[in-house]
């Protein structure tokens, strides 16, 4: 297993009373397994409440209120976050289960590239926290309706049931990219994957 030492540093910042619940889940996410997204799925620890965990809408992550402000902590728990059937997003151990209140989206998608063009474009995306994914079937693209000014804002599937919401830029980039599907022009949208993905908001 990488030493990963460094990245639990910072947590030294936080006062005596307030870290013991927050440094048994470092432990228990430094003993869970390689870097990387954990195999979160295949566990079934037991609920455990809140610890005050949460992530706002720009992406930051917050504990007790407090932004967590080293990038490899947030890839920490990034990498043991799990969205379960019942719509709540947890942080999952081996040995406990605490509440990720969201204030959107998990991740953010702040970069894409395009290869191929037509039928045989590709989307990739890179997340705030260095997850890599490429727009296809089992990745899908959806666009949600943003309220209060009624616009779209387009969302990837990274793994399990978590997204990554495209900031404003890598929107604007999907619109430029946009196309219409045949020739009459009635459907406007996007090929990656060999998936079409029409630009309007999913039901």
């Amino acid at each position: 297993m990488p030493d990963k030492s460094h990245e639990f540093a910072a947590m030294k910042e936080t006062s005596a009373s307030s870290s013991t619940a927050l440094d048994a889940l470092l432990r228990a996410a430094k003993e869970s397994g390689e870097a990387g997204a954990r195999p979160v799925d295949k566990w079934n620890p037991p609920y455990c409440g809140s610890i005050g965990m949460s992530i706002r809408r720009d992406g930051v992550w917050l504990y007790q209120g407090s932004p967590i402000g080293r990038i490899a902590l947030a890839k920490l728990f990034a990498s043991i976050l799990r969205k379960d059937a019942d719509g709540k997003t947890y942080l999952v151990t081996p040995a406990e289960k605490v509440d990720v209140d969201i204030d959107d989206a998990p991740f953010l998608a702040v970069e894409m590239v395009v290869s191929g063009e037509g039928r045989d474009q590709a989307l990739t995306f890179r997340t705030n926290v260095d997850d890599v994914v490429t727009v296809d079937a089992t990745h899908p693209l959806r666009f949600a309706v943003s309220e209060p000014d009624g616009g779209l804002k387009p969302y990837v599937l990274v793994r399990g049931r978590l997204e990554a919401l495209c900031t404003r830029a890598v929107y604007m980039e999907l619109v430029s990219l946009a196309v219409a599907k045949n020739a009459d022009g009635d459907e406007i949208g996007l090929w990656s994957g060999g998936v079409w993905w029409a630009l309007t908001a999913s039901v």
